[in-house]
């Protein structure tokens, strides 16, 4: 069922109820949608989406408007208690894996070109489906993938994602540099998440096995292992416990030789600021240079830099020095 078809008392009424309430807060601190926009920052057209029940906020966007509005905290309670896609439907040969996602207690996914369904922002999904002749059918189908999401970045006990994603996720333009660059944001704000790990399989690197098809490992209640992959607009499913052993430990493996969920986020901050400055053949030229610098390291000072920096972590954190005399 579209949205534009939802039954009253359905998902508009709660949206636009979220919506109305931060109108009320933006208008009382004397913002204009541009002027919030500005701070959280977003464009225009998404707040003034949100404000009408149109748009499905990310947790970083009402946080920012908590604070910039100064509501102590009320916008980001009232938004995890929104049921935002009660009515959403997917392609049939989608519903089982969407199921699953509304199931899982962990999901390990395996990404080429483009970045995964779960850690898309609207801008990004939009941008893919802009070819689609159906506008209506395009904010149908944003808001089906969107509604997968909003499990896994809950408040209250989200199943655990690993991502690993290529590197030419990072390269592949969809939408231009400004899409490029909101999305890279929202990689890092996900990766921050104690449940999601995102880690980025280097195109320069040698030797590296990689499966040929992007790929999903689920894992279900009671311990049920599943496997997902898609050719053209058909979804594939098995339990075979030989076919997912085989597959845990391609992924395991690539995992390994991938760049550590910090060393990614750096890589992704790299290429986020490119987008910023300079938009996407800029941004080529400015990772390039960081892969350099990457290659020129030798391995023990690569593995020195990263003790250090994990010394540093759990140093902020107030963590024990596990090398440290307990007897000092």
């Amino acid at each position: 069922m579209s949205r534009r078809n939802a039954p009253e008392g359905g998902a508009v009424t709660t949206a636009m109820m979220f919506g109305g309430v931060l109108k009320h807060f933006r208008e009382r601190t004397g913002l204009r949608q541009a002027e919030l926009a500005r701070q959280v920052p977003c464009d225009r057209s998404q707040v003034a989406r949100v404000e009408t029940g149109l748009g499905v906020p990310s947790d970083a966007f009402v946080s920012k408007c908590d604070e910039v509005l100064d509501t102590g905290g009320l916008l980001l309670e009232l938004w995890g208690k929104v049921d935002w896609y009660p009515d959403v439907g997917h392609p049939n040969w989608f519903e089982h894996r969407a199921q699953m996602d509304a199931e899982c207690v962990a999901l390990r996914e395996y990404q080429r070109h483009v970045i995964p369904g779960l850690l898309q922002t609207e801008n990004y999904a939009r941008a893919l489906f802009a070819t689609e002749p159906d506008k209506d059918e395009i904010e149908d189908r944003v808001r089906a993938r969107l509604s997968r999401q909003q499990r896994f970045f809950s408040p209250s006990q989200p199943p655990l994602y690993v991502g690993l994603l290529e590197e030419s996720c990072l390269r592949t333009v969809i939408g231009g540099a400004e899409v490029m660059r909101e999305q890279c944001a929202h990689l890092l704000a996900a990766g921050e998440r104690d449940n999601i790990r995102i880690q980025i399989v280097q195109a320069a690197r040698p030797g590296i096995f990689r499966p040929t098809i992007p790929l999903s490992l689920i894992t279900m209640p009671e311990g049920y292992d599943w496997i997902y992959w898609e050719s053209l607009d058909r979804g594939h499913l098995t339990d075979a416990p030989a076919v997912f052993a085989r597959q845990a430990q391609t992924y395991d493996v690539l995992r390994a030789d991938a760049l550590s969920a910090y060393e990614s986020a750096e890589l992704i901050g790299e290429f986020m600021k490119g987008y910023r400055q300079h938009g996407h053949h800029l941004a080529e030229e400015q990772l390039q240079r960081v892969q350099r610098r990457q290659l020129h390291r030798s391995g023990r000072g690569m593995a020195q830099e990263q003790l250090q920096r994990i010394q540093r972590r759990r140093l902020r954190r107030g963590e024990e020095d596990p090398d440290r005399d307990p007897g000092a």
